[in-house]
């Protein structure tokens, strides 16, 4: 019981955000978050397509939280499979930036950039050119302008999201609607098995990806002292 008690005690921040993000999320308020983790999930297809000799025609988000990734050539097992691992990998990497380095303004730089460089490359449609253009520009000024602490806990907001957003949307889309045209569903068209199949396996790896990933990264303790707050 104490053990428990010193352990909420040194992490009360991190289970704080992962309430508010809950409670909010079917509000308006975190539409542009939500909008940002499907711009993930669709820049990871991409990415994919790209590491395994393929390239990128389209990228696309648009304001109801969807989106699709136009790829040429590539592996299809690993463009499909990479959409909900790649944008959970992306989640992972920034929650690790906020609570296990000091780079914060550095990686919110580099998000920024990198967004803003996928925006030029591959958006084509106003709504996403818009979103990434503010986006990316909200990321970069983030980075310049304000603190340390402030970047640490838009990158924990950010990343807690995309871990949290995967496994929901992969049970969603692939266990609890089975017959929707997910990217699981098009795996077992095109390689073989059926969608729950898939889903379940993309499911069971993300979970186990979350529960190692915070184990390792929450170490003795990840809050944010507020004295922080007050030094650029």
């Amino acid at each position: 019981m104490e053990k428990a008690k010193a352990f909420l005690g040194h992490h009360w921040q991190l289970f704080a955000l992962i309430t508010l993000i809950f409670a909010l999320w079917q509000t308006p308020l975190v539409l542009p978050l939500k909008i940002l983790v499907v711009y993930f999930h669709e820049l990871s297809h991409g990415a994919a397509a790209i590491l395994t000799g393929g390239d990128i025609v389209q990228l696309n988000v648009s304001p109801d939280v969807g989106g699709f990734a136009l790829t040429r050539g590539g592996s299809r097992f690993m463009v499909l499979s990479a959409g909900y691992l790649g944008s959970l990998l992306i989640g992972v990497a920034l929650l690790m930036a906020a609570l296990r380095s000091e780079a914060d303004r550095y990686v919110m730089a580099a998000l920024g950039t990198v967004t803003l460089l996928v925006t030029a490359l591959y958006m084509r449609d106003v709504f996403t050119i818009a979103f990434g253009v503010l986006t990316a520009a909200a990321m970069l000024a983030c980075a310049k302008w304000l603190s340390h602490a402030v970047n640490d806990l838009v990158l924990r907001v950010i990343g807690l999201s995309s871990m949290i957003y995967v496994p929901y949307d992969i049970y969603d889309d692939t266990i609890r609607r089975p017959h929707l045209r997910s990217d699981a569903y098009m795996l077992a068209e095109e390689i073989g098995g059926a969608t729950m199949l898939w889903g379940g396996l993309w499911l069971a790896i993300s979970l186990l990806v979350i529960g190692a990933s915070l184990r390792y990264m929450l170490g003795q303790a990840s809050n944010v002292h507020f004295s922080d707050w007050r030094h650029r």
